[in-house]
């Protein structure tokens, strides 16, 4: 069944199209386009994708949504509309109409895209799901995923996200969920605020879009939760659900810590359920008490979904080990270089201290960024937790993380640059066999580079570390 017709199309953003086709999928990066693709041409500060109509129409698009037909394009595969931002926020508006789907949402400091993806996982495994991909959680992402909603699916899990105060809102309403998570209230983009109270206040603004009658998930272990359930029921929701070692509806019961995963007993929904999650750190335990609570109120089988935890897959970048074999023997590589903030930073640090090598356990870490005029002291304020988890070397970059590197004493000084493409080499020289190194920083700082650096020392294959 396909995703859109040129007719659906033209009726949900009141445009105009003279062919008849359908479309699998919809883009807005022609460089992404697939066979059967819907390519919508928007017009930003440095570009206009109506320059781009033809070729992705020959790369097999099988039409365009465009605010006039480009020279070179087929007219005929062509929904001719007033704005191409507008048609795709009125497109993602009529695939939310259509879908009968249980919509959840997430948001929160930390946490939101792997339990957005941990959602996908088990859900999937129980019905036609959909979520949306990587952090695509912004004004473009938010639509452009909601116009990929299959008619079909029974469960829709989105990410929202927000940087500025007044931006989760409109998301909210766009989505309109069932349920909203709000995983936990930290100091992330703090730069752009003027306290963790302005935080909360931002990220309860995911309840405005709650549909009616619909469930509030919030961390009952965060110091922001009586708040939260303030502003839940500022907006007329009744059912507030908690979840963590203080939780109500998703109470930790106990734990056990693994190198490469959790033992966990906990009482969800009023059962009582043992599962293993196959992903490391305490974090993880809480965000699968947080992923199972509103699987459940979703409609979904609650011990089926624990039990489908072992098997949980770490988005790109997000913390999945590899055990690199390189020409001097085997490290193993924890990639976290996606992005990171102070409290992401705390646990990606927690997850390395619970590993035994058989060499060093190493760090590499870039700038945090969007701390405003806190950013000296939230990276100097790192150094207590690597002297702690006993970390052997460390390695630096950026103007911020310089602070962080004079904090530490020197015999864990493993070397500093400005930029990551100049600490790669110095990263990838230190290397040698049995060690673990975890890479993290903001994503704007480029710490892929160093992730690449190290796996460009590889001599064979790279496998999931077990």
């Amino acid at each position: 069944m396909s995703l859109w017709t040129a007719h659906d199309i033209a009726k949900a953003t009141n445009g105009s199209c003279a062919g008849t086709w359908s479309a699998n999928a919809v883009a807005i990066d022609s460089r992404t386009v697939k066979e059967g693709d819907l390519f919508i041409a928007l017009k930003g500060p440095n570009f206009d994708g109506h320059d781009f109509v033809a070729g992705a129409l020959a790369a097999g698009a099988s039409g365009a949504i465009v605010s006039a037909i480009p020279t070179g394009a087929d007219a005929m595969r062509c929904v001719v509309v007033a704005d191409g931002f507008q048609a795709l926020h009125d497109l993602g508006q009529a695939g939310r109409a259509r879908s009968s789907a249980k919509i959840l949402a997430v948001t929160g400091s930390v946490g939101k895209t792997g339990c957005k993806e941990a959602l996908r996982q088990i859900l999937s495994a129980q019905a036609p799901s959909y979520a949306n991909e990587g952090s695509f959680n912004n004004h473009w992402g938010v639509p452009l995923s909601l116009s990929r909603l299959p008619a079909a699916a029974q469960y829709g899990v989105f990410e929202l996200g927000m940087n500025h105060m007044g931006e989760l809102g409109p998301l909210s309403r766009q989505v309109r969920p069932d349920i909203a998570l709000i995983t936990s209230i930290a100091a992330v983009h703090i730069g752009n605020f003027n306290s963790l109270d302005e935080i909360a206040s931002a990220k309860s603004e995911i309840f405005e879009g709650l549909a009616a009658g619909g469930s509030a998930v919030l961390n009952a272990d965060n110091a922001y939760i009586e708040y939260l359930k303030q502003r839940a029921r500022h907006f007329g929701i009744t059912n507030i659900t908690t979840f963590g070692k203080k939780g109500v509806d998703a109470k930790l019961e106990n734990f056990v810590l693994k190198s490469d995963g959790s033992e966990v007993n906990a009482t969800i929904l009023g059962k009582k359920i043992n599962y293993t999650i196959g992903a490391p750190g305490e974090h993880w335990v809480i965000n699968s008490l947080a992923v199972l609570l509103s699987a459940g109120l979703a409609g979904a089988d609650v011990e089926r979904a624990a039990h489908s935890m072992v098997n949980l897959q770490l988005a790109q970048g997000r913390g999945t080990p590899q055990n690199i074999e390189a020409s001097f023997g085997e490290f193993t590589l924890i990639d976290e270089s996606y992005n990171a903030s102070p409290v992401a930073v705390e646990m990606a640090i927690q997850v390395l201290a619970n590993k035994k090598p058989s060499g060093k356990r190493m760090l590499a870490l870039g700038d945090m960024r969007e701390l405003g005029e806190h950013s000296k002291t939230l990276h100097v304020n790192l150094a207590q937790h690597i002297i702690d988890a006993k970390i052997d070397s460390v390695f630096c970059c950026g103007e911020h993380m310089k602070h962080l590197y004079s904090a530490l004493p020197d015999t864990i000084h493993g070397g500093y640059a400005f930029t990551s493409a100049e600490l790669a080499p110095i990263v990838a020289n230190a290397m040698r066999a049995g060690d673990i190194i975890t890479i993290k920083g903001s994503k704007s700082v480029g710490m892929q580079k160093v992730v690449d650096a190290l796996m460009a020392l590889t001599i064979s294959k790279t496998k999931k570390a077990g």
